[in-house]
């Protein structure tokens, strides 16, 4: 169905003009609610159907050959968001009685796994030392990878890091203690174990910050201008240093984050305690590390079960 031919009804048009001027919609928005309202005109006109008249076995009818072309789950929602936004607005005016979309839903969208490096992979990133570069700029790396892997930090809660508690502070690491103070999502406070290989690299950064931070910056991790270390430069130091260590994917910060959730799930089995240790609300959010970690036993049954190998 070649909807970009086909010219918008003059309602529809109005409709789109005030997503744009009242509803202050971005362009991008705007546009694909238009492709979607070009569909649903011509899905009309084929019936044909007065778009105010259309009825519920209709929009169920276009939602199965949207699936049928195939469409993905998540461009199906975008398409049924439009049309039920169109009528919602016609209803508004008094011009239809109902809104034939209501109840209609899009297909779930399978939820991709959460990408996780092999226990190999994150020992070698975290063990790996680099032989250029500036020896301070190494020595902050390796440690923000040490907290990162070790202690399953999202990168927010390592740039908050503070080098003292206090009361302002977002986070901090009581190295007495051997435990980090941090501050989640929705401004909640956890405790996290901090281990001897991120208590070795945090004295080796320590001992030579001192020359590259800012007079009374407070911030744990700095950048070379001496300030407060931001997300955006943590995740390319990452992606640098996993490139000079030959890692052979693209690692980001919050792919640290599920190797220390999937490999202590592996090790332990102890769901309840990666959701505290990662800070979930919910423990349906820690449960999707389960799919993982039977991944991996998965792959090690393919590998090594004699029932299990093809010919």
């Amino acid at each position: 169905m070649a909807a970009d031919a086909v010219a918008l009804d003059p309602a529809l048009q109005r409709y789109l003009e005030h997503l744009r001027v009242e509803r202050r919609l971005a362009p991008r928005s705007v546009q694909m609610i238009d492709d979607a309202l070009r569909w649903l005109q011509q899905a009309a006109a084929a019936v044909p159907v007065p778009l105010r008249e259309v009825l519920p076995h209709h929009v169920r009818r276009w939602a199965a050959m949207l699936r049928e072309r195939p469409l993905a789950p998540r461009t199906i929602a975008i398409h049924l968001s439009a049309w039920r936004g169109l009528y919602r607005w016609w209803g508004h005016q008094g011009d239809v009685r109902i809104n034939p979309v209501d109840g209609v839903r899009a297909p779930k969208a399978p939820k991709p796994l959460p990408k996780a490096l092999s226990v190999e992979q994150a020992v070698s990133l975290a063990a790996f030392e680099p032989t250029q570069g500036d020896p301070v700029l190494r020595a902050r790396d390796h440690c923000m990878v040490e907290l990162l892997y070790g202690s399953g930090l999202r990168v927010a809660e390592l740039v908050g890091l503070d080098l003292r508690a206090s009361d302002t502070a977002a986070g901090w690491i009581d190295a007495a203690d051997a435990s980090a103070q941090v501050l989640g999502k929705g401004r909640k406070r956890r405790t996290v174990p901090v281990g001897s290989a991120a208590l070795q690299a945090l004295r080796a950064w320590l001992a030579v910050r001192g020359p590259l931070a800012a007079p009374d910056e407070p911030a744990l991790f700095v950048s070379q201008r001496g300030t407060r270390l931001t997300t955006s430069q943590v995740r390319s130091r990452l992606k640098s240093l996993a490139l000079q260590a030959g890692l052979p994917t693209h690692v980001h910060p919050h792919m640290l984050r599920h190797s220390f959730a999937s490999h202590l799930l592996q090790s332990s089995g102890d769901l309840r305690a990666v959701q505290e240790l990662l800070g979930h609300a919910n423990i349906a959010t820690t449960q999707v590390y389960t799919r993982l970690d039977f991944q991996h036993l998965a792959k090690v049954y393919d590998a090594a079960h004699p029932r299990a190998r093809r010919k």
